[in-house]
């Protein structure tokens, strides 16, 4: 007797398009920015789902910035920008992009935020309300 056994789709089983190696390297990379390309003393927004970070790059080769905002940083603190990430294995490096979560280390512990939706640089990057 001939049988087929298929599994089926689970919600369990699917995963973001962006958590595949494929589409990670194809990935354009146009809608955030890398901290190594910046320069002391750049200022940034970045407004997540949740929360409203201020940043002021100190070292942009070791991803060095100032940050103050959100639940974890209520003054400015030294942290080292880990990068982005969807919240699994894969991250890109130093860099910080719209729809990822910034992963932000400060020594003692890594503070993973809720997903980028506004990243301002630059004179016009002004903090509406940190929370």
């Amino acid at each position: 007797m001939k049988s087929t056994i298929r599994k089926g789709i689970d919600a369990d089983d699917m995963v973001p398009s962006g958590a595949l190696l494929d589409t990670w390297t194809a990935r354009g990379w146009t809608d955030g920015l890398l901290v190594g390309q910046l320069s002391a003393f750049d200022h940034l927004v970045i407004r997540t789902r949740h929360s409203t970070y201020e940043m002021v790059v100190i070292s942009p080769e070791g991803a060095e910035v100032m940050v103050r905002g959100g639940a974890f940083f209520p003054e400015f603190t030294r942290v080292r920008v880990a990068g982005s990430s969807l919240g699994g294995s894969f991250l890109k490096l130093h860099g910080i992009y719209l729809g990822f979560r910034m992963e932000l280390a400060d020594g003692a512990r890594m503070i993973v935020t809720s997903p980028v939706e506004m990243v301002q640089h630059g004179d016009g990057a002004q903090p509406e309300q940190l929370m």
